[in-house]
């Protein structure tokens, strides 16, 4: 076995290990291994995963006679949507190492609407600093909090000039911008360089190499999102996970868990 597939069968079992461990069920189904000896230098033979590309739900609803706005539908984009939240949720902050290819391509929809995961090629592994900084992040946005946003760029080594005067205030719009999939009302697209952005008041001059795949993946379930009619905040959905991974590290006691009374309730306000 070379470098190459010894690694990425190293990386499938870390991920898959993870998810199943911190779940009663796994949130995706992640393709395992056939047989150990089909593993050779040039080919790394996995399970055949029976499922359609996400893009292409949109097709396989009409065809099947569902209607597209009707419950049946909502109910399994919303399912599709949350199962994808919460897996990256926990990759993201509560182990720190994530699948860090996310886009169409890799997700398929399998029956029950259950989500798969395909691809473990590309992977990321935050450093603790990273993961627990990006963890107050999101408690920031989750809270609207400009303060702790501010302290949360200065955790990450994000560096940033500003062009404004109310500095804090921005400096959360453009984390709501970079981190978040919520969209303000009425709206159906960003518009990241328009003349009231963030991004044109606030110049980012230092940005850690190893969130671009974090900033990528809460793109991609912003895109997801947009596509399936659902609007929704990632920040506030990823609240306990981040409150978890910050009181297991010692930073959060119990009086400051602002979900502890619906922690095991994931997803339970999803809209």
């Amino acid at each position: 076995m070379n470098l190459i597939s010894r690694g990425r069968l190293m990386l499938w079992k870390e991920s898959d290990k993870f998810l199943y461990e911190n779940n009663k069920a796994s949130p995706v189904v992640v393709p395992r291994v056939v047989l150990k000896d089909m593993v050779s230098r040039r080919a790394l033979v996995m399970e055949y995963i029976d499922g359609i590309p996400i893009l292409n739900l949109g097709d396989e609803i009409a065809q099947r006679g569902i209607n597209p706005g009707g419950k049946i539908a909502a109910a399994a984009k919303q399912n599709i949507l949350k199962s994808l939240t919460l897996a990256y949720g926990q990759m993201i902050l509560k182990s720190g190492f994530f699948h860090a290819d996310p886009h169409p391509g890799n997700i398929l929809i399998c029956k029950g609407s259950k989500v798969a995961l395909l691809d473990y090629g590309q992977v990321k592994d935050l450093p603790d600093k990273l993961r627990l900084g990006y963890a107050n992040l999101v408690l920031a946005i989750a809270d609207r909090d400009p303060v702790r946003a501010a302290e949360s760029y200065r955790e990450l080594g994000i560096d940033t000039v500003s062009k404004c005067e109310n500095e804090q205030q921005e400096l959360l719009r453009l984390a709501e911008t970079m981190f978040d999939t919520k969209l303000p009302p009425g709206v159906s697209m960003l518009q990241p360089f328009s003349e009231d952005s963030s991004i044109k008041k606030i110049s980012v001059e230092a940005f850690p190499e190893e969130l671009f795949s974090v900033l990528r993946t809460v793109h991609l379930l912003r895109g997801l999102s947009v596509g399936l009619g659902i609007n929704y905040s990632c920040a506030e959905q990823w609240r306990p996970i981040a409150e978890e991974a910050l009181y297991h590290a010692g930073r959060l006691k119990d009086t400051d868990l602002k979900t502890k009374s619906r922690r095991r309730h994931f997803f339970r306000r999803f809209l």
